[in-house]
């Protein structure tokens, strides 16, 4: 069954609420969350050509051990308007045991542009988006609330634009997150009212652990936003770029920050996504998988 057949079928069966998948319960002794790969991880290897997207789910399990993974629109390339692809890609996580958990997604307009028509385009050029997500078996996509206009004002727009795209979403039973990835996305009580402005249990956030810089001259407390964002966390995104002797992130206390994503309640993924120079890709990914695995 190709991807439109399966939306079809399958995608407007009901709404619901978009949650992570295979949350843990049970034995005390599983681990609280499970991790996850973030493609843009392997970004220098996918825009060298060295990585192809339909490889990239197996290389997170051969070389990493790890079995779900967070796809970036940018690397589709195009291919997702083609359903024998995404059909391809399915049969190749299915094969391998991996979880799709969600898709990235950028260069799509903006949500919360100012300009009515454009930001009712911006919404239908991710409902693809939505559907290639459902087909592969992902819980959501993640969006930018990004527009122009004072705070005040890209709050109601940001919020007209994911609801709508939201109440697209939820036909499917799938859910829209939000990234803080930069400009007053990242600042967390924004983001935080923006969500409440929204008001869909299928919309949430995808707290980021390094996404913080509002401006080139203003940086929004990581500790602070990951706190006023999990509260609407539908997945979480563990940033890392550097690592001192004893395999700590330089940048961020992990300690902290796991203590206020666990304490949230939150159960789901959390994502690698190593964005460093001064270790190769794979090496970046094992020292932050190592690090999350400290906190099972």
């Amino acid at each position: 069954m190709n991807r439109r057949e399966f939306v079809k079928k399958a995608g407007i069966a009901g709404a619901g609420l978009a949650a992570a998948p295979g949350l843990i319960t049970g034995c005390s002794s599983e681990p609280w969350f499970q991790i996850s790969l973030a493609q843009w991880s392997l970004h220098r290897e996918h825009f060298s050509k060295r990585l192809k997207l339909l490889d990239f789910p197996s290389k997170a399990k051969q070389t990493f051990g790890i079995t779900a993974v967070e796809y970036v629109s940018t690397f589709f390339e195009g291919w997702e308007i083609d359903d024998k692809y995404v059909a391809e890609l399915k049969r190749i996580t299915d094969y391998h045991g991996i979880t799709n958990v969600l898709i990235m997604v950028d260069g799509e307009g903006s949500l919360g542009a100012a300009d009515k028509k454009e930001r009712a385009e911006a919404v239908k050029n991710h409902h693809k988006w939505v559907e290639v997500a459902k087909f592969l078996g992902c819980h959501s996509i993640r969006v930018n609330a990004r527009g122009s206009g004072s705070a005040d004002e890209l709050k109601l727009t940001a919020a007209d634009g994911l609801r709508s795209l939201s109440e697209f979403a939820k036909t499917q039973d799938m859910g829209v997150i939000v990234e803080n990835h930069g400009g007053l996305s990242s600042n967390g009580a924004w983001l935080a009212s923006v969500m409440e402005e929204v008001g869909m249990d299928n919309c949430g956030t995808l707290p980021d652990f390094g996404n913080f810089k509002i401006s080139e001259t203003e940086e929004y407390d990581r500790y602070l936003g990951v706190k006023e964002l999990m509260p609407y966390a539908k997945g979480v995104s563990a940033k890392s770029h550097d690592f001192d002797s004893d395999g700590n992130e330089s940048n961020t206390d992990y300690d902290k920050m796991m203590k206020i994503v666990k304490k949230s309640g939150y159960r789901g993924h959390i994502g690698i996504e190593y964005e460093g120079n001064n270790h190769s890709e794979d090496e970046g990914i094992m020292l932050t998988k190592r690090l999350l695995e400290k906190y099972f």
